[in-house]
């Protein structure tokens, strides 16, 4: 009997590990969501206060993006496109990085992020990895084709 129940502990104590894993990036994609869900589709932005960290970097192209200036480039492409839908396609964790394959669509009937209102409707995908510290999001890297968007709204020449 003591040999039982030796091994059941030896095994609880060998899988915690890899359960408590699982559970941290379950989590963490569950917070990652919210910004394509909460803030992006349903333009719920008051969720951002509470899934990101005040030191929050948004590690652009070319530049650093505070907290601040990426909720308000967030305003900017909701105001430009008011029904706008992210949907996350793919979804990896991996300790404290979630990576997202997402899709965007949308009809840009107003103007934002220097963007006219065109009326013509635009469909992309994008990818963003995200590291996350104590359930915050405190770093983003984004890449999407901005040219393709151009081009979708009769911005940019087409391509030859």
């Amino acid at each position: 009997m003591n040999r039982i129940f030796v091994a059941a502990v030896l095994t609880i104590l060998a899988i915690a590990p890899a359960f408590a894993k699982d559970k941290h990036a379950a989590k963490n994609k569950e917070i990652v969501r919210k910004v394509f869900i909460d803030i992006w589709t349903q333009g719920r932005f008051e969720v951002a206060n509470e899934i990101y960290a005040k030191d929050f970097v948004n590690h652009a192209v070319d530049h650093d993006i505070s907290f601040e200036q990426d909720q308000a480039d967030i305003h900017g492409w909701r105001a430009a496109f008011p029904d706008i839908e992210l949907f996350v396609e793919k979804e990896f964790a991996e300790g404290d990085f979630v990576t997202v394959l997402w899709r965007g669509r949308g009809t840009n009937t107003g103007s934002g992020n220097g963007l006219p209102a065109t009326g013509k409707k635009t469909d992309g995908r994008g990818i963003s990895i995200f590291r996350l510290e104590d359930g915050k999001i405190k770093e983003e890297w984004t890449e999407y084709s901005q040219m393709l968007i151009l081009r979708q709204l009769g911005l940019f020449p087409p391509q030859h």
